[in-house]
């Protein structure tokens, strides 16, 4: 079953934001990378077997302050 994870991302320009994506991308497992929020500030992933806590520390090596907001199951059809 594909997981839907939500991060808090703290990315001041659009380069961070671009950064962001690239470390979703790149994350084994991972089918859909997309940004939300009103100021485009929470990453979104869906994959399977994705690991939400690695991807985290490797945003925050990279781009800033990261925060897991949830991990939900996601059906796929």
């Amino acid at each position: 079953m594909a997981k839907k994870i939500l991060m808090s991302v703290n990315m001041r320009c659009q380069k961070c934001r671009s950064e962001a994506l690239k470390i979703g991308a790149k994350t084994t497992g991972v089918t859909f990378v997309g940004l939300e929020g009103e100021e485009k500030d929470k990453v979104v992933v869906i994959g399977d077997g994705v690991d939400a806590a690695g991807l985290a520390v490797r945003l925050r090596k990279k781009v800033g302050f990261t925060d897991i907001i949830s991990v939900t199951d996601v059906e796929t059809s």
